[in-house]
């Protein structure tokens, strides 16, 4: 991420050290070490921090500027690649945390919403946050469902990508990618933007996949459409790549009447669902329930293994969630039968 920033900011001729500042946070030492040196290496000046990120906020992440009485975070991005799942954290101890966790603690014993309500939470007044994400999450039901219809009705989601299966070596289940703003333009306030990417990669091998420089540029440009800004191919003309062979060329799908690129919903690609119709879906934020599928286009075996694998995924969350409420509606009948 260091290096793809710096990269990003040298492309478009400014000076990356005289633009950005990282701050980090990272519970292994050695990583820590690593980070610090790799910022130095790159001439990136930053402050990386050893803590773990559930019990220690170095940084006082969510304790920025107060406007209109309303808290804002510190910082202008967000960019994480969280561990997924994780379980056994100790909710208790943050359960007094209202900056950092201001939708709640989910009930279930899974941290995917306390890493969003920290990325959600650490951005000032114009913050932007892009991170991975379990696919799981887009879809989750009971108490992270709640968090999830606040942080909706909050507007602060901005743009959600499904990523397909097998893009990282320790994980193999598809993902999905979620982008905060808590400064949407007007005329994307009450809207999402959903991209379903799942057919768009390069097969490596057999086990992994990428995306071509092509790839990546042409997700990047529907975002830019879609938000209205200007067009930018920086990536692509710096980054020649012997995948690209012009499949993904913006003008094969958004060309307007006159000629000019415009946004526009494409079925089994993109499509721009306002809250309402979010809200119609359950407050869900899975691409695939608003994309739909393209003309002619039929599902094919491994389509299907990727939707039975995220529907084993949360058969198994829901099985937790109904174990969590036997648990504790046993606990409540015994205090009953004791008291009485």
């Amino acid at each position: 991420m260091f290096i793809s920033s710096a990269d990003f900011v040298a492309k478009h001729n400014k000076n990356a050290s005289d633009e950005l500042s990282v701050f980090g946070q990272e519970k292994t030492g050695d990583t820590v070490r690593l980070s610090k040196l790799n910022l130095a290496v790159h001439g990136l000046q930053g402050d990386i921090r050893e803590g773990n990120s559930y019990y220690e906020d170095p940084f006082e992440l969510a304790k920025g500027d107060v406007i209109d009485g309303k808290q804002y975070g510190q910082f202008d991005f967000v960019m994480a690649n969280p561990p997924f799942n994780v379980n056994e954290i100790q909710k208790d101890r943050l359960e007094g945390d209202k900056q950092r966790f201001p939708f709640g603690m989910p009930r279930n014993d899974n941290g995917n919403y306390l890493w969003i309500q920290m990325f959600y939470s650490s951005l000032n007044q114009k913050g932007r946050a892009g991170f991975v994400m379990a696919n799981s999450a887009s879809d989750a039901r009971g108490s992270e469902q709640e968090i999830r219809q606040k942080l909706i009705e909050d507007d602060g989601v901005d743009v959600m990508v499904a990523v397909s299966s097998n893009f990282f070596y320790t994980v193999t289940l598809p993902c999905a990618l979620w982008f905060l703003d808590k400064n949407k333009p007007v005329h994307n306030k009450d809207k999402v933007l959903f991209i379903d990417a799942r057919h768009i990669f390069r097969q490596v091998t057999r086990a992994v996949r990428d995306y071509t420089s092509e790839q990546l540029n042409f997700i990047a440009n529907i975002v830019r459409l879609y938000r209205g800004q200007a067009i930018d191919n920086s990536y692509l003309e710096t980054h020649p790549d012997a995948g690209n062979d012009g499949s993904y060329s913006l003008e094969e799908f958004f060309k307007g009447e006159s000629g000019e690129l415009v946004y526009q919903d494409i079925a089994g690609l993109c499509k721009v669902a306002t809250k309402e119709q979010i809200i119609e879906q359950g407050y869900s934020l899975n691409p695939g329930r608003y994309v739909g599928v393209a003309e002619g286009e039929q599902e094919s075996d491994e389509d299907f293994a990727i939707k039975l694998t995220a529907l084993q995924e949360e058969l198994e969350v829901l099985n937790a969630e109904a174990h969590e409420l036997e648990s504790s509606i046993s606990e409540n009948v015994l205090k009953v039968i004791g008291a009485a």
